[in-house]
């Protein structure tokens, strides 16, 4: 449910997660407790 992930503020869509930076715009990252993980390659940022 891609909807999820934007907000509507005035005139301005705004996303509330942040992109893959390898595979591009459209694949988000999904937010774990401990990391932001791709799960279309496996990209993996550590909070």
């Amino acid at each position: 449910m891609k909807w999820k992930y934007y907000e509507v503020k005035g005139d301005r869509v705004e996303r509330k997660r942040q992109f893959c930076p390898r595979c591009g715009e459209g694949v988000f990252l999904a937010e774990h407790a401990n990391r932001r993980s791709c799960g279309r390659c496996g990209y993996t940022v550590w909070k």
